[in-house]
């Protein structure tokens, strides 16, 4: 046994001294071309400087080797990105260069081997599917066609929040905005609330939520190259189970969704026309079954596309308006001036409505400054496809390329005091009225909210007509007292992963203002 032991100590010994050796080496012979690079541990690289947060380490590391850095994720070399000029240089000028987006063991099982859209490589799938999602999907006919849908959640909000004022019981925000849009979502993608007990809906917010969290976690055989094919961390067993039992909740409701076409279709031939409303699965399915499509999409590519609209559209938009309500409760004076506008455009006689935003100038500019201090996705993710040379540097074939926009956001050579929220900073004068100006779909490489490019988020339109119905109906209707009034301010920290979420629930107490469904007051 002890010899057994000794030569085990002895085979470890040669194996990382090896390691080690060929770390050093190969540092050697290629950094020389690479952008600045701090000093890294053999197999692991640079990952123990990523704690406790990665995008704030990194902001740590660009302060101190500059804007284009280099660093080795274990064996996953990586280039980071943290100023807007850079930005423009890698999003812009080399787009062409970094179309694909990198895949985890976890994200490609979970999508069918990426045969979605958001992680599917960059070619001729995945310009079919961009084209589908900003014509039919995502498209402003369809959004407006589903406006209904997003009316009849908010009112559910809304009543929930005036039970809760009644009996002075206070909401966890988080919880509460993460339940209306996961149902708002699941009910534009099949017509189904998430938040109910019918079959498997029940559990639909589970499963995002679950499938969130694999997603985000670190997955050592996503960096270490002799870990690959080792199921450490258990996530290979979690990640078939949570699959199995999405893949199982989709066909059922697939299924319905065929049958119910069918009826209608019968129904049309026997009855005349007859209209009805499509929601997303719907779509899809007109797509898989038009003979004359350029593409054709299988039920795996249905399936995988649904998982990727729960995942990017129900914890980022609850996420922003709880860091935005957070923001609003720290300063009273911006929150006092936005319910001043909503009540001078819509008065009291009435709930706000989506058509409105256009005229609340305020709260556009509060929600832009939001995601400019709190961006759901702190980081940009994708990968190289080719060799390439930025700023001089040599950047190697599947580069990991990593842009820090929680960084770039506040960036103090576009922003004036860059780590204060003032919403005005979005606002200038056109004609005597306040404009809200500064798009957020990535034309401006010093803020960076949904990307930019070709792979830009498709989803921007229904993600801020989501965050700002919902926090412009939370201000008009209520007042909010932070743990029953005895905290001045709430705490601004955030929490690890890959949405940027609150490291502590943000709880408060809603005191009613305004009942929107009496029956003076309604929808206009």
């Amino acid at each position: 046994m002890v010899d057994l032991q000794g030569y085990l100590m002895l085979f470890l010994i040669w194996l990382f001294s090896s390691l080690f050796l060929k770390y050093v080496v190969f540092r050697k012979r290629t950094t020389c071309h690479l952008p600045p690079s701090p000093f890294g541990l053999p197999i692991i690289g640079h990952l123990h400087l990523l704690s406790p947060i990665p995008h704030q380490a990194l902001h740590r590391l660009s302060n101190r080797y500059g804007p284009l850095i280099h660093i080795n994720l274990g064996s996953v070399p990586c280039l980071v990105v943290s100023s807007p000029e850079m930005a423009k240089q890698v999003l812009k000028t080399h787009e062409t260069s970094f179309l694909n987006r990198p895949q985890t063991a976890v994200v490609d099982y979970l999508t069918y081997g990426s045969q979605d859209f958001s992680f599917a490589p960059y070619g001729l799938y995945w310009k079919f599917m961009k084209k589908i999602c900003m014509s039919e999907l995502l498209g402003a006919r369809t959004l407006d066609m589903l406006l209904p849908v997003r009316r009849d959640e908010i009112k559910c909000f809304i009543e929930l929040l005036l039970q809760k004022a009644e009996s002075g019981e206070a909401v966890d925000i988080e919880a509460e905005l993460l339940r209306v849009s996961n149902n708002v979502i699941s009910r534009m993608i099949m017509s189904e609330r998430c938040s109910e007990d019918k079959h498997e809906a029940g559990s639909i917010r589970k499963l995002v939520q679950e499938i969130a969290e694999l997603a985000g976690k670190f997955n050592l055989s996503d960096y270490i190259w002799f870990c690959k094919n080792l199921d450490l961390l258990g996530f290979g067993k979690r990640t078939k189970d949570v699959r199995k039992r999405f893949d199982k909740m989709m066909e059922r409701i697939i299924n319905e969704h065929e049958e119910a076409r069918r009826k209608r279709n019968r129904q049309s031939k026997d009855e005349g026309e007859t209209v009805a409303i499509r929601d997303l699965l719907d779509i899809l399915l007109d797509i898989s079954e038009d003979e004359c499509s350029e593409m054709r999409l299988t039920r795996e590519n249905i399936k995988a596309f649904i998982l990727d609209i729960f995942a990017a559209g129900t914890d980022t938009a609850a996420i922003t308006v709880e860091w935005a309500l957070a923001e609003l409760i720290n300063h009273p004076n911006i929150m006092q001036k936005a319910v001043h506008e909503i009540d001078l455009v819509i008065g009291k006689n009435r709930i706000v409505e989506e058509s409105d935003i256009l005229n609340l100038p305020y709260l556009q500019a509060i929600v832009k400054e939001t995601l400019r201090l709190h961006p759901t996705g702190p980081m940009i993710l994708r990968e190289s496809t080719e060799d390439c040379c930025i700023e001089g540097y040599h950047i190697p074939k599947n580069t990991r390329l990593l842009v820090n926009t929680w960084a770039i956001n506040r960036d103090p050579e576009y922003w004036k005091n860059p780590l204060e929220f003032i919403p005005e900073r979005f606002l200038t004068e056109d004609e005597g009225s306040p404009k809200c100006q500064l798009d957020v779909r990535g034309q401006h490489y010093h803020f960076l909210p949904f990307g930019t490019g070709r792979r830009g988020c498709p989803g921007t339109s229904l993600a801020l007509q989501i965050v700002q119905i919902i926090l412009a109906s939370m201000m008009q209707c209520f007042e909010w007292k932070v743990s029953g009034g005895l905290i001045d301010k709430v705490d601004m920290e955030e929490a690890p992963g890959i949405t940027l979420s609150r490291a502590n629930p943000l709880v408060c107490i809603p005191v009613t203002k305004l009942n929107p469904f009496t029956s003076k007051i309604s929808y206009a």
